[in-house]
């Protein structure tokens, strides 16, 4: 091995090196029973930042237009509680939000393919605490969905 190739399997991360010694992980989503591709896949990162994103700046123009008329110290306070209510209230109901709703992603139980409202609970406490879901096993669920027994699937 030459030293390209042992600074290339150190910047591609240890999955990628493993792959190339010829360990086979699967696909993101295949031990959830989840198919690789189209409805029901694995949501990736990208659209699961992008729904959080709108559904975020969503919150900050309730709170900065209807409870502070403004911005000021507690509108990201404010923020954060809109988001929890709308969270908890709309994926423990519909199973999205109107972010998951926009980049086609919905939350879904593993065991019954819907999400009661428990469950829509504690995953919004957690990902309200966001250290949870920086945190991602190696199908790139969050700690608070694997804690929740929960998957962000495609529509």
């Amino acid at each position: 091995m030459d030293n390209r190739q042992a600074i290339g399997s150190w910047l591609s991360g240890p999955r990628a090196a493993m792959e190339d010694a010829g360990a086979d992980f699967g696909y993101r989503g295949e031990q959830l029973g989840l198919p690789e591709e189209g409805p029901n896949s694995l949501a990736r990162p990208g659209r699961r930042l992008g729904a959080i994103a709108v559904d975020w700046a969503l919150c900050l123009l309730i709170a900065y237009s209807l409870i502070t008329h403004g911005y000021d110290q507690g509108t990201g306070n404010w923020a954060l509680g809109v988001f929890f209510v709308m969270s908890a209230l709309l994926v423990g109901t519909i199973g999205f939000t109107p972010g998951k709703r926009l980049f086609g992603i919905r939350v879904v139980a593993l065991e019954t393919g819907t999400v009661n409202p428990l469950r829509a609970l504690v995953r919004t406490v957690l990902l309200c605490l966001a250290i949870p879901a920086l945190v991602w096993d190696r199908d790139g669920r969050g700690l608070h969905d694997r804690l929740a027994r929960t998957v962000e699937v495609r529509v």
